[in-house]
């Protein structure tokens, strides 16, 4: 028998946004559920980088992203929105202030509006084609995202990449491993000027090992235990790295999934809002953080957490018709549930 859930808010998404949206709503007097396809709430800052330091986060000149997932639960802790994790939405219907979703574990929830806080949608590792690649998988040879960074203490890792992820771990893993070499295809890097410069540095200093222009080649070793990693460069010449360890940063394959096929205007994967009020073509759905896109867009966590704000007082009008909407700011109202 299916659960059915009543919420004034259907919140598509469980990271750093969609959990400041529960907070939002809830300080405007609306309840929140919370759905999604992973099995704990933080996203990709649970999923991918938990120990990852965010240092654009106001207030916090350095905080880890489960710390910042940490702080969000409390917050958003005294309106204590169900959790459907595990689930994909899998069924869209209705219109503003009577929407009727589905999901894949047979919940129906009805809400009055629906909050797409979707970040990249289902996401997972872009896999490097190399020989055996499973076996090092199950045995943690091989690795695509860092949960615990002291797990990876006095290992030979070889990190493969060019972009910020892969930089930033070459990074914090150097005084962590008993050896850090970052392959790259170019000599360049994809990374923020400021981390390659600290790259450069390290580099210099012999704490990272730079192996450009090469590529990832095969992998050496005996059931799924690691021994070294082969590159090669453009012209065939061959080079084996020592190595317990390879993390592969090529990136994420995403996917929006069913949401793609609700109807909503998409732009570059991505779902097409009006700025000032979050709100997709379909009247009644917004969508907030990385899955929102519109002019001068910027891609962080804090711009989601502003149009977490703008999208809750926008849809006030859809959960409470005819109600005025009188502003009042928290440190004067307090949390109230």
């Amino acid at each position: 028998m299916a659960d059915v859930i009543t919420a004034d808010v259907a919140i598509v998404g469980a990271g750093p946004v969609g959990l400041f949206a529960v907070f939002q709503c809830g300080m405007l007097k609306m309840s929140s559920v919370l759905i999604d396809a992973l099995g704990e709430v933080g996203g990709q800052c649970t999923a991918l980088y938990p120990e990852k330091p965010i240092y654009d986060i106001p207030a916090y000149p350095e905080i880890a992203a489960s710390d910042l997932i940490s702080h969000l639960e409390t917050q958003m802790a005294p309106f204590a929105p169900p959790r459907l994790l595990g689930r994909r939405v899998i069924e869209l219907k209705g219109q503003a202030g009577e929407f009727v979703l589905g999901t894949d574990g047979d919940d129906i929830i009805h809400a009055k509006a629906v909050i797409i806080a979707a970040g990249a949608g289902a996401f997972g590792p872009k896999r490097p084609p190399l020989e055996d690649l499973a076996a090092y998988e199950a045995s943690g040879a091989v690795q695509y995202y860092v949960r615990r960074k002291e797990a990876l203490r006095g290992k030979r890792i070889v990190i493969a990449g060019g972009g910020d992820s892969a930089l930033d771990w070459a990074l914090i893993l150097k005084d962590v491993a008993a050896s850090t070499a970052i392959v790259h295809r170019r000599s360049k890097f994809r990374a923020a000027p400021e981390t390659a410069a600290q790259l450069d540095a390290a580099a210099a200093s012999g704490a990272i090992t730079l192996v450009t222009p090469y590529q990832l080649h095969a992998l050496h070793g005996r059931s799924g235990t690691l021994h070294a990693v082969e590159v090669v460069d453009l012209d065939g010449a061959r080079k084996m790295l020592e190595a317990d360890v390879l993390l592969p940063f090529f990136g994420l394959a995403t996917d929006l999934g069913p949401i793609a096929t609700w109807g909503v205007d998409l732009t570059m994967h991505r779902v097409s809002v009006t700025p000032s009020s979050c709100e997709t073509n379909i009247h009644g759905i917004f969508a907030i953080g990385d899955v929102a896109n519109y002019p001068g867009k910027l891609k962080l966590i804090l711009q989601g957490f502003s149009e977490a704000a703008v999208a809750a007082h926008a849809m006030f009008g859809i959960v409470h018709p005819g109600e005025a909407l009188h502003f009042e700011y928290s440190t004067s109202k307090g949390v109230t549930p």
